[in-house]
């Protein structure tokens, strides 16, 4: 485990904040089941969180960032019941959409994180422990001045590809065609990465089609996927992953 801590980066979210209330199955969704699937990051203990105990298990550690209103991130989680399944967001409606998803599939492996992802990567994962991470379709910005905004930025990879662990999977998808490209140059020149494909991956077909994709497919946008692995370094064990 590295000794000395990140340095905090500039925040960024996966997703535009959003505003407006929560409707009132997703109020009582988030009072039911907040309590145990649920933490906020700014409340956070210092230190990395220690996903085991909050599981009640040991498992592998995937995290989501920016889940929307989670109807693939609940679909990922349920077919994947062997992996602790965590998902960061800012949008709080949108994980309480997440909670009642949850409960109707009846998944135990689904823990929530309410914040910026940047705060809980930097102050609350511990380095080379997470198994993968997914960021899909994160707001694209499509006005050229407001690119410096996106989350996909050469030192948030950096801070990403130091949490996942040797062999890991660092897997982003995105139908704007200039945020791909930016997302393929920015993952493609951090050192602990590698692609795992020429360039773009195939789309993979346990990946449930969202509701940003059907929209870009009706718009006449293609989505793109890139599936980067973290590096092993001298004495560090790979970990496999898709």
């Amino acid at each position: 485990m590295e000794s000395e801590r990140q340095p905090r980066l500039r925040s960024v979210v996966s997703y535009v904040q959003r505003g407006g209330r929560m409707t009132v199955g997703q109020e009582r969704a988030w009072s039911r089941h907040w309590p145990e699937l649920g933490r906020s990051v700014s409340e956070l203990d210092p230190g990395p969180i220690d996903f085991a105990a909050w599981f009640g298990r040991p498992a592998p550690v995937l995290l989501e960032i920016g889940s929307g209103m989670g109807e693939t991130t609940a679909e990922l989680a349920a077919a994947e019941p062997e992996v602790n399944y965590v998902a960061v967001e800012v949008y709080k409606a949108g994980l309480g959409q997440l909670m009642l998803r949850a409960d109707k599939l009846g998944l135990r492996n689904l823990r929530l994180l309410h914040g910026d992802a940047v705060v809980l990567l930097t102050e609350h994962v511990a380095p080379a422990t997470l198994a993968g991470v997914r960021i899909f379709f994160p707001d694209p910005w499509p006005k050229k001045r407001h690119h410096k905004r996106r989350l996909v930025q050469p030192s948030f990879v950096a801070l990403v590809a130091s949490r996942i662990a040797p062999g890991g999977a660092l897997h982003l998808a995105t139908d704007w065609e200039n945020y791909a490209e930016q997302m393929l140059e920015v993952c493609s020149a951090e050192p602990l990465l590698c692609n795992r494909f020429p360039d773009w991956a195939p789309r993979p077909p346990w990946r449930p089609v969202t509701k940003f994709e059907r929209r870009a497919r009706e718009e006449g946008r293609i989505s793109r996927d890139l599936i980067f692995e973290r590096i092993p370094q001298a004495g560090q064990a790979a970990v496999g992953t898709r």
